[in-house]
């Protein structure tokens, strides 16, 4: 579901939209800050936009196309994006217990992070180097 036309960093799955949509109708516009270890692990966070502060030190990796009037935003502290910045995110949903913060959590769902390498297409449009080995 990732918006045609251009490079993202970040994408959904079909099911984990699905499950955006829903949260959207009980709490609104929702946004996703990916977790850098504290707390919940390395879970992408949902919340309310507005619940969550995104400040200077945040990372806007991408918007997510989830078929809602709006797109979803999702951020990553700087300090986090500089070792993931060679890395494209999926953010799916599992069965489980959501993180603890995250709208998620009475669904008995819980949203992951799935992530692969940019390919050398997405290096050369982020202005990139290839990584050496």
């Amino acid at each position: 579901m990732a918006i045609s036309g251009t490079q993202q960093r970040v994408d959904v799955t079909e099911a984990a939209a699905s499950l955006v949509r829903e949260l959207t109708v009980q709490h609104g516009p929702l946004m996703f800050h990916q977790s850098g270890g504290c707390c919940d692990g390395s879970a992408p966070m949902c919340f309310p936009v507005g619940m969550f502060l995104i400040g200077e030190g945040d990372v806007l990796l991408g918007n997510l196309d989830v078929g809602l009037a709006d797109s979803v935003e999702v951020y990553m502290s700087q300090s986090q994006f500089e070792y993931w910045k060679y890395t494209h995110l999926t953010i799916d949903v599992v069965p489980g217990r959501g993180a603890g913060f995250s709208v998620e959590g009475p669904t008995g769902m819980r949203f992951l992070i799935r992530s692969r390498m940019l390919d050398d297409a997405e290096l050369a449009y982020f202005g990139l180097a290839t990584p050496a080995s």
